[in-house]
């Protein structure tokens, strides 16, 4: 029965304690050729598998057919004993009795998966996306992301959320002023959804009252930046029942604190291997949540810091975003902000408007989630009332007639409601420290690149 590297590293395959080598069962391995080297007429083959990497130690009279002429990536199956030796990695090698090269790679490839990832830059990556994928350190970017949906939706199942899977073939778009991909579908055209918003909150009016999501979104913006992706995993949640944002904003604070604790958990040595660190799940409740005027005020103060004297922030972009986290890192603890109150004139129509009492109806009751400089989250309380609905239409330009279906979801009786989404990628990429968001997608889809 084939043993992966881990546990022979682990000794949970080694027999008792006492037994020599020799009196070992022999065991069987599989997995992939990550380095060869030879001396004196001994070959060390660095086997590659799921769990880590384990040494080979092939000797001449190991029965290995045709002297096996090993290529870096071939895909081999060995049989052999393990023994301790402090220069292998890990302190344990495999002695290796058979070999049988299920799987011969051709020798020149034109990515060397051993090689430490950050000497390769993020096009040759990405053109090498099938090979690149091999390397630990690439991979285990996607070992962390995988954590962090099962604890996004284990947090929210743990909180009475039901699961939902909607259409991403779409009428039109929901959120109004973002690009939108037009898909063929037989005789007419259709849309790639945004966001499940409105499959959401129908959910919600149906009576399960809290739902999830996980799946892909797309947007056809026409950035090029470290930040942007037209495809990306998208979080979705969408509660019925709450008073305002701040509902929303302590439950992605319980969700965030959920995810790191399993990220500690799971994937310490993956987050080592990217020499970040993951914030501790207690300082998460510690995260400051600061209306939009004052998250203006703040950036604009710790820019005339840091500059010497720098103009006023007029909206929160990718410099403010930094600056604000930076502020919550050295006021709080973590680098991690919620910015509430935003303008009408900054969040789409169905925003639910806030009354400040100071004669401004301008502000929503809508919020986004600031991590380590960057925004992974938009939320906020939706529109419920039928009537107020109607009302807002004509301001953003929009006609009953567009919005039959949501009009509909109004009109037979919708509790107050609201939700968020939290971007997958850009949290990965967060909680690594990853330069860009394109190395937290498997297979990344902006304006150039649609393969492999």
């Amino acid at each position: 029965m084939r043993v992966l590297a881990k546990d022979i590293l682990e000794g949970t395959v080694t027999g008792a304690s006492g037994q020599s080598s020799e009196e070992l069962c022999s065991i069987e391995v599989a997995g992939w050729v990550h380095r060869i080297r030879e001396l004196g007429g001994i070959t060390f083959v660095i086997l590659r598998d799921r769990s880590g990497v384990l040494q080979l130690v092939l000797q001449d009279t190991a029965t290995v057919p045709e002297k096996p002429g090993l290529t870096l990536e071939s895909v081999i199956w060995a049989r052999g004993i393990p023994a301790r030796n402090e220069k292998a990695p890990g302190g344990t090698e495999l002695r290796v009795s058979s070999l049988e090269v299920l799987s011969r790679a051709v020798p020149d490839l034109p990515y060397q998966v051993n090689e430490d990832a950050a000497k390769t830059g993020l096009e040759s990556i990405l053109d090498n996306r099938t090979l690149s994928l091999r390397n630990p350190k690439i991979r285990s970017i996607f070992k962390v992301q995988a954590t962090i949906i099962e604890a996004f939706a284990a947090y929210l199942r743990s909180q009475d959320f039901t699961e939902i899977k909607t259409s991403k073939l779409v009428a039109g778009g929901t959120e109004g002023g973002t690009e939108l991909f037009e898909v063929e579908y037989f005789d007419r055209k259709v849309c790639l959804a945004q966001s499940p918003q409105f499959y959401k909150e129908t959910m919600v009016a149906s009576g399960l009252e809290r739902v999830f999501e996980i799946a892909p979104a797309y947007r056809a913006e026409k950035h090029d930046t470290p930040r942007h992706l037209n495809e990306y995993v998208s979080l979705d949640v969408e509660m019925g029942f709450i008073d305002s944002e701040k509902d929303l904003i302590e439950l992605e604070k319980g969700v965030l604190a959920h995810v790191f604790e399993e990220v500690l958990r799971k994937n310490s040595n993956d987050v080592a291997a990217w020499n970040s660190t993951v914030p501790a799940p207690a300082l998460v409740e510690k995260a400051p949540t600061v209306p939009y005027d004052e998250a203006m005020k703040i950036a604009t103060e710790e820019a005339a810091k840091s500059k010497g004297g720098a103009g006023k922030f007029f909206d929160i972009n990718p410099e403010a975003e930094r600056l604000l986290c930076a502020w919550a890192g050295r006021e709080h603890g973590i680098e991690l902000i919620f910015v509430n109150q935003f303008p009408r004139r900054h969040r789409p129509f169905y925003t639910y408007p806030l009354d400040l009492g100071d004669g401004k109806a301008a502000s929503t009751m809508s919020f986004d989630c600031l991590f380590r400089g960057l925004e992974i989250t938009t939320g906020g309380k939706r529109q419920h009332d039928y009537n107020a609905f109607l009302e807002v239409l004509p301001r953003f330009g929009l006609k009953p007639e567009d919005m039959e279906n949501y009009l509909a979801l109004l009109k037979y009786g919708c509790p107050p409601h609201g939700g968020f989404a939290i971007g997958c990628e850009r949290l990965t990429q967060k909680i690594l420290g990853l330069a860009n968001v394109k190395e937290a997608s498997l297979f990344p889809r902006d304006r150039k690149r649609v393969t492999p």
